[in-house]
């Protein structure tokens, strides 16, 4: 596709790099032209087609240039998460065997640096940003120092492509083998089913490293031929989006939050919701949100990765924004239903089956997803690559939920999430953290209870100027009398830990795509749940 858009639109704009806040563009003959240099310089290092060469960045123009070179040149990408610690980096790199690395814009290098000097005989490739790490190469010299490769690949359907590592909430991340035909295939659902145009523009900033963005994004702007634009940086994010005015763009809840919180801010909910019931001052406020966030040309928003609460994107639609939630994992190239065209009636499931999907609930609740668009197994690891898929092609996906009557799904959580209290009884945590995110303003919870007399509750409390921890406390106490009484005996919540550190990739408490390692919390605060004190519901940590 891409040399095919750099016949036909050879100098139509296809990325969009700001830096120092312009935007640096790349034609498609530009970046076709520069991937084939890359090709040649990777060449030149003996690398051979079907060697795995691993990338460690946050998204740039590079990072697509490198991954369509490791495509052209038939190499397996192997993309590293840019906030990875060094035991993720070191287990990619080794685990997949990868011959070179190119390295690109990192907030924190350290881990990778960390990992480099466990292999100082691999090929390193700086990319073209200020603070890299030291390499062996840099971008621009080596490309120039080459002419453009003319081998053309022929890929067949079953080719593989690339190896991403899944960012498990626990152990070690798998493998999991992407072919060629499964990817491209998947891309062209997307594009057909919403109905992208080449006149469309795309925001890359979630991580490429994570199946999301790469189909969602990536994929869809090398099928279809759209321009992508991606962010100078973390603090300039929001400038960034108003920049380029995406018409689609894709978030996770925690960013979604963050949004909502920025405007909150500004923009008390009782002055809002009096502003909102104003006829013609309704409209004006909600075309100001909007062109807040950049978001003002927008025709489609999405969410996922991660649950989100039916409140926050009951919030979006009250201000005029509308967000298609969407499910998938990264053994079905992201792609599995998502609730486009968005209808309202349906906020609180994930939609239903996307074109070329079928979808079935096992007898035990698990959901079970067939399609063209599916992965190949896990790369040296035959046992778990045999029981991703029943005897029918059906895959496992670890998640429990429903139908309705229209196909269309709800999650209620992963079947290792049903914890077993110490009284013996099951209890499912995610149905419940998403009610409490309705009655309450926790930034960030998890329900955990396994082995517990009962299930615990701990918390994030929001960071709010001039705190009050009295009257937070005595929020928490109604908020729990009113979902204890909706819940069965076992399963009610017997005290609240505010915790007092913020949960970050980098306490290792959540993932690359912010999911939250339960475990973890589990084995952390077993003790503090076993000796919960008898008629004190709120305890802060100390």
């Amino acid at each position: 596709m891409l040399l095919k858009w750099a016949d036909e639109r050879p100098d139509d704009l296809y990325l969009r790099q700001i830096k120092n806040r312009q935007f640096v563009d790349f034609t498609y003959a530009e970046v076709l032209d520069q991937a084939l240099r890359l090709v040649s310089a990777l060449r030149s290092m003996g690398i051979q087609p079907g060697d795995r060469v691993a990338l460690i960045s946050k998204n740039c123009a590079e990072w697509f240039i490198t991954d369509l070179a490791l495509m052209l040149g038939s190499y397996v990408s192997v993309p590293i998460f840019p906030t990875a610690g060094p035991d993720t980096i070191e287990h990619c790199i080794s685990h997949s065997e990868s011959k070179a690395l190119l390295i690109g814009k990192l907030d924190d290098n350290k881990a990778t640096a960390a990992v480099l000097e466990n292999h100082p005989d691999m090929p390193t490739i700086a990319f073209p940003y200020p603070n890299m790490l030291p390499c062996q190469y840099q971008w621009e010299t080596l490309l120039a120092e080459f002419t453009p490769s003319e081998e053309r690949p022929d890929h067949k359907p079953d080719d593989l492509m690339s190896i991403v590592y899944t960012s498990g909430t626990s152990g070690l991340p798998k493998g999991a083998l992407l072919t060629f035909g499964a990817f491209a295939w998947t891309a062209q659902r997307l594009i057909d089913h919403i109905g992208m145009q080449e006149d469309e523009r795309l925001f890359s900033y979630l991580p490429l490293a994570h199946i999301t963005e790469r189909v969602y994004i990536y994929g869809s702007s090398v099928m279809a031929g759209i321009q992508v634009a991606f962010p100078e940086s973390l603090e300039t994010f929001i400038d960034d989006v108003k920049m380029h005015r995406p018409t689609l763009f894709i978030s996770v809840p925690r960013l979604w939050t963050l949004f909502q919180q920025r405007i909150l801010e500004k923009l008390p909910q009782h002055k809002l919701n009096l502003l909102l019931k104003i006829p013609f001052i309704s409209g004006v406020i909600k075309r100001k949100l909007a062109d807040g966030l950049g978001l003002d040309k927008a025709r489609v928003l999405g969410c996922g990765s991660a649950p989100v609460s039916p409140a926050l994107l009951r919030w979006y639609e009250s201000i005029g924004l509308n967000i298609t939630e969407a499910w998938g994992m990264t053994e079905s190239f992201a792609y599995s239903t998502l609730n486009h065209p968005f209808r309202s009636e349906k906020i609180g499931t994930v939609g239903n089956a996307g074109p070329g999907i079928e979808l079935k609930i096992a007898e035990d609740d698990e959901i079970l997803v067939r399609g063209a668009g599916m992965f190949s197994g896990y790369y040296k690891n035959e046992e778990a690559s045999k029981a991703a898929f029943n005897e029918e092609g059906w895959l496992h996906t670890g998640d429990i939920g429903f139908l309705d009557d229209e196909g269309y799904l709800t999650i209620q959580g992963r079947k290792n999430d049903t914890f077993k209290t110490a009284k013996g009884k099951f209890v499912a945590p995610v149905p419940i953290e998403k009610r409490l995110f309705e009655l309450s303003n926790i930034e960030m919870m998890c329900v955990i209870g396994s082995g517990l007399p009962a299930p615990i509750l701990l918390a994030i409390p929001h960071d709010f100027p001039n705190f009050d921890r009295e009257r937070y406390e005595r929020k928490a106490h109604h908020v729990i009398e009113t979902i204890n009484q909706e819940l069965e005996s076992h399963a009610q919540i017997k005290g609240v830990l505010m915790i007092k550190e913020p949960w970050s990739i980098e306490n290792g408490i959540l993932t690359p795509t912010l999911k939250i390692k339960r475990h973890l919390l589990e084995k952390k605060y077993h003790d503090i749940g076993a000796n919960w004190p008898k008629g004190q519901l709120v305890q802060w940590e100390e």
